[in-house]
């Protein structure tokens, strides 16, 4: 049995209203605002990036890990926001979690699937015997130009997800990937701010994958939407994981415990993987959680996990530890444009 052992998840407590950067930039919040879906989002401080995010959330992973630092053998850092260009997250969050020296690190990159990416490669060298945990983290301070449509769903949090073979809370039952060259989202190197083809970015970009590898996931498991309790898909705004669920045959009860976009935007990297999250700090044993997740470029990763009797001590770890999702989307402080804009770097 291969999946989750444990898990973590970090949400910066600054959060930055969206009526306060469209009145900022002299727009109508009344235009702009409900056709995103999202009324505030999250904002890293100031003294915060990708490295202290992850970090964060993997220490809150290894609080309801049954072993040692030292047991995990490959850790994976998936994001968009990697403080350096050429020297790796990976390492220097190992190096503070003590994880020693004998395990394999890198940095993954592939927009907002770069996570779950990790997850994918962990259970492949568990199940190939090569490790016998792993660590994969999906982490973003995400970057948006000021004045730009992304300016108001771009989020920070992070989130950490142990794999393997022994102390399950989540069975992986199936994988599988949906891939092409469909460049709808970029930023060059030495460019500080991404780029993005507006409305292609939908039909042809994350609509096309997520269809694609959801409807191989469910054909290769031989399931369909109504065998599953929940379901998780990638969140760059509140629209397109409501509208590519129903497309799939999924209700909005389904889907409504993982839609943390509501709340906090799109943390990139961590968006599918923290709706995960929310999930199993509220499912029960023996239940089904579809999920895709989507990075632009473009690719969809799919999974299927189901519960077992273990979550139920994790669940209580979280809760007494004040650690869930919920509790991290209710505990906030907002701040102004200004603020926001000194607190990202921006001024």
């Amino acid at each position: 049995m291969i999946g989750i052992v444990s898990y973590g998840t970090y949400i910066p407590i600054y959060r930055l209203n969206l009526t306060d950067i469209a009145a900022a930039w002299k727009k109508n919040p009344d235009e702009v605002i409900p056709s995103l879906g999202v009324k505030e989002k999250s904002v890293p401080a100031l003294d915060e990036d990708a490295v202290t995010i992850a970090l964060e959330a993997a220490t809150r992973s290894l609080d309801v890990f049954a072993g040692k630092p030292t047991d995990i053998d490959v850790l994976f850092v998936g994001s968009e926001s990697h403080p350096y260009a050429v020297n790796p997250t990976s390492t220097i969050v190992g190096e503070l979690l003590g994880i020693g020296h004998s395990y394999l690190a890198a940095d993954m990159e592939f927009a907002c699937k770069a996570g779950t990416a990790g997850m994918q490669a962990i259970a492949g060298l568990v199940g190939a015997g090569h490790a016998r945990y792993g660590l994969a983290i999906g982490t973003d301070t995400a970057q948006s130009k000021p004045h730009d449509a992304l300016e108001y769903t771009s989020a920070a949090a992070g989130v950490a997800y142990i794999l393997g073979g022994e102390g399950v809370i989540a069975r992986l039952r199936g994988d599988t990937s949906y891939s092409s060259d469909t460049p709808d989202f970029w930023r060059r190197d030495g460019i500080r701010y991404p780029s993005h083809a507006g409305r292609f970015t939908g039909e042809p970009a994350y609509f096309t994958h997520v269809m694609g590898a959801s409807t191989r996931m469910l054909e290769m498991t031989k399931m369909k939407p109504s065998d599953f309790d929940w379901c998780v898909f990638h969140m760059p705004n509140g629209k397109f994981p409501r509208a590519v669920a129903k497309r799939l045959g999924f209700t909005p009860q389904q889907l409504a415990p993982s839609l943390t976009v509501d709340h906090i935007g799109n943390p990139y990297s961590a968006s599918a993987m923290l709706g995960l999250a929310a999930v199993l700090d509220i499912a029960k044993p023996g239940q089904k959680i579809f999920m895709a997740s989507y990075g632009s470029g473009a690719g969809s990763d799919a999974f299927v996990w189901e519960t077992t009797d273990a979550l139920a001590a994790s669940q209580k770890s979280k809760v007494a530890r004040k650690q869930t999702v919920r509790d991290q989307i209710e505990g906030k402080i907002y701040i102004d444009y200004v603020q926001y804009l000194k607190q990202t770097h921006k001024i």
